[in-house]
């Protein structure tokens, strides 16, 4: 490791412990980099631009964000959380049960865990803290758990950034996710159920079962927009990118006309929001864009690639050792910055060692997903903090459980990497 990139990383993770935003901390950094190298800065804008304008498949970020934006703004998200109270409600612990299907549902939709937390979630928190029926905490911390799930079935905005930085195909990522999407319900849900017949939680209201097909027909239009998003992209019919464009403006015609929600001042919010959530994420992808030169420049992945070969390694101890760092690294780093800074370090590895990159890619984000609940940076709790203004301190006493159930779910997902691939290659994929 030269001087040069020693300093660049003391001034990266300087200006990051002093409250710096990573994407301005990131750039600076590499600016000392290349000045200490005597290199031109003006690779640093060069590396932004090819990076943003080479990569058609950006597009699907901002476009997914506006999707998102426009399911939580229209009545779209009232009529699937009405339709989830219908189905599981009835059970002990109802409402903790409609929680995570509501995200199950709404993951198929938005691609963005902070979508689901702060729409779909504050809507459920005040259901379920209505009367006293849960405590705060705990609603709390299982809308930030159930949200958790939001970038694993597609679409997903944290597989769209993994496949720009590992080269991986989209549409095998996003199926990849539906099996790890499903099971961390699952364990949600186990979970859900014991705490509430230990705590002695009660059903919701029972919804006869003669009003479900209402329910479900008003909720239908929205619950075909997964199934619009992977016939589109696996029957042939658009790229992820261009699947990301459909899922935009099918959320925009559906509120528009069809449920009649979406004013012009409404959509003209939405559209200034998904710009500032979208120029976040682009500024933090420029960022990343640089230090993947650095790194490249400074044959990093080449070298810890032969040295885990060097070392004869087995894979799985390789990823069980990068999901720990990854783990930690949750802890005080967001997960666009892991997926775009940290995992190019061990693609080139995992390659070597024969781990295939779609299970490695769908692990990884699932990880990344668990960080957003993680203290004492877990950004889903500073999330719902800031919309409801629950004391942080309640939710994190909360979600300790659901911590607990995630991290089972994920180490299946490494030990059985069957859970992530059975779908992909029911689809073609040979790895």
């Amino acid at each position: 490791m030269t001087l040069a990139f020693t300093l660049c990383l003391v001034t990266l993770f300087g200006l990051a412990a002093i409250g710096t935003p990573i994407a301005h901390s990131i750039i600076v950094g590499a600016i000392v980099y290349l000045a200490i190298k005597g290199q031109d800065l003006g690779i640093a804008a060069e590396q932004i631009s090819y990076g943003l304008y080479d990569s058609f498949v950006l597009l699907a970020v901002p476009l997914f964000i506006v999707a998102a934006n426009i399911m939580n703004a229209g009545a779209i998200s009232e009529r699937l959380l009405r339709f989830c109270v219908g189905v599981v409600g009835r059970f002990k612990g109802g409402l903790g049960h409609v929680n995570i299907v509501s995200s199950l549902i709404f993951s198929g939709m938005s691609g963005s865990a902070v979508a689901d937390a702060a729409g779909i979630g504050k809507v459920i928190i005040g259901m379920m803290t209505q009367g006293n029926r849960y405590s705060r905490g705990y609603a709390a911390a299982i809308t930030a758990a159930s949200a958790t799930i939001g970038p694993i079935i597609p679409p997903s905005i944290p597989m769209v950034l993994y496949a720009l930085v590992s080269d991986t195909s989209i549409g095998y990522l996003f199926l990849g996710g539906i099996v790890p999407g499903l099971l961390m319900g699952a364990v949600l849900m186990a979970m859900n159920a014991y705490i509430s017949h230990k705590r002695g939680f009660a059903a919701d209201e029972v919804v006869p079962i003669r009003e479900i097909p209402a329910l479900t027909a008003r909720a239908f239009p929205a619950l075909l927009m997964p199934i619009i998003l992977l016939y589109g992209i696996y029957g042939g019919a658009t790229t992820p990118t261009e699947a990301a464009a459909v899922a935009a403006a099918y959320a925009l015609v559906l509120a528009a006309f069809f449920y009649r929600s979406l004013s012009i001042r409404t959509l003209r919010d939405i559209m200034l929001d998904s710009v500032k959530s979208s120029a976040s994420v682009g500024l933090v992808i420029g960022g990343a864009l640089i230090l993947n030169y650095i790194v490249a420049s400074e044959n990093i992945p080449t070298l810890l690639a032969n040295q885990m070969v060097g070392m004869e390694i087995s894979p799985m101890a390789f990823l069980l050792g990068v999901n720990l760092l990854l783990l930690l690294l949750g802890c005080i780093l967001d997960a666009t910055t892991i997926i775009l800074v940290i995992i190019p370090l061990f693609v080139v590895s995992a390659r070597a060692l024969g781990i295939d990159l779609v299970h490695f890619g769908v692990v990884v984000v699932v990880n990344c997903m668990i960080g957003l609940i993680t203290p004492p940076y877990g950004v889903l709790l500073f999330v719902i903090n800031g919309t409801t203004g629950i004391p942080l301190i309640e939710i994190i006493r909360e979600i300790v459980p659901f911590l607990i159930a995630l991290l089972f779910a994920l180490a299946l997902l490494i030990f059985f990497p069957s859970l992530v691939l059975w779908m992909p290659m029911m689809f073609g994929y040979v790895g």
